[in-house]
């Protein structure tokens, strides 16, 4: 039951515990004590909007950033990671397989201040060997939510 409700709320955190109750054939005060738990236990971290930001003609610059690192003993790739993504810049990081150890997403207002933060910030970070850094030039898809005019602006409907 539980991940049957975080499906339909990952879809869409507006619906009501009524609504939901309604979806699953639940009683709403079941559906209120589920999504209360998950709350409390942090299991649902946050409720989200995805925005189109390029809708605004706001710029904003993303960056791809692959890094390098050199694991540290008892922590592996964790304390570098942590480093990292306590910096405002950094939107997302994720520990990778293949010929670098870390993807981070980060984001800024012009291509110099992601090359600053690079060079200023993320580089001298210890335990960093080295950094790739890919400017995104179109986003055509953001977390299951199509950006582009012309594509569908829902996601797939859920199937219980």
């Amino acid at each position: 039951m539980l991940k049957d409700i975080l499906k339909i709320l990952e879809n869409d955190a507006r619906l009501t515990t009524k609504q939901i109750a309604t979806m699953t054939g639940q009683k709403e005060e079941e559906v209120k004590s589920i999504v209360k738990q998950a709350e409390e236990d942090g299991t649902i971290l946050k409720y989200k909007t995805v925005i189109n930001w390029d809708k605004l003609e706001a710029e904003q610059v993303w960056a791809l950033i692959e890094v390098r690192v050199t694991p540290q003993r008892d922590v592996g790739f964790t304390s570098v990671a942590e480093r990292i993504y306590h910096f405002p810049q950094a939107r997302t990081v994720y520990l990778v397989s293949g010929t670098y150890d870390l993807l981070c997403l980060v984001s800024g207002k012009t291509m110099q201040e992601v090359a600053d933060f690079v060079s200023q910030k993320l580089a001298p970070v210890e335990g960093v060997l080295g950094t790739v850094t890919h400017f995104v030039l179109k986003r055509y898809k953001q977390d299951g939510d199509v950006l582009v005019d012309g594509g569908e602006s829902k996601r797939q409907p859920l199937v219980l």
